[in-house]
């Protein structure tokens, strides 16, 4: 019974942070459009890994045409994703703001927010495999070794004074 006391804690209160660095940040476009600056160079065919693999302009069409097609669903989908994260906040406040904690709706809740995870996991996987079938062989494999690079500098950026990596290991 501790050990289940002590599980639905640390998840309400690793909602409640999420919840609170969600509502924190304003929802103004500068900011948001900086913010996806940022990410928009990992696979645009101009910028980032894929500008390195001398794309034929036959290839540059079919990513670009398959970028923005999950523009397209990302932007249709955009008022109802919000809609759900508003409900989600109001709800992990409700939660927070009670006398007692409503264990079954904190479980609902993290499986909701698991669940969205999993999708943008999803979602993240199935584009980057559409974009892989459009490259040659050696392309695929010039990314992938570009990719462990990558992998290799984030590693060693993670570690601090006394060398270990921010995971402890």
């Amino acid at each position: 019974m501790k050990n289940l006391t002590i599980a639905t804690l640390l998840s309400a209160s690793t909602l409640l942070g999420m919840a609170g660095i969600a509502s924190a940040a304003p929802d103004n476009q500068p900011q948001r459009a900086s913010q996806m600056q940022h990410h928009k160079g990992g696979m645009s065919a101009n910028k980032g890994p894929l500008s390195q693999l001398n794309l034929t302009a036959t290839q540059q069409a079919q990513i670009e045409a398959i970028k923005e097609a999950k523009k397209t669903e990302r932007d249709n989908n955009r008022a109802q994703n919000q809609a759900q994260r508003e409900q989600m906040r109001e709800q992990v406040q409700a939660l927070s703001n009670a006398n007692t904690l409503d264990t079954v709706t904190l479980n609902r809740l993290a499986d909701q927010h698991a669940q969205q995870a999993k999708q943008r996991f999803i979602d993240r996987v199935q584009s980057q495999q559409a974009i892989a079938k459009v490259l040659t062989a050696d392309q695929r494999a010039q990314l992938q070794q570009m990719r462990a690079e990558r992998g290799e500098q984030g590693e060693n950026r993670g570690r601090g004074d006394r060398g270990h990596s921010r995971s402890g290991a």
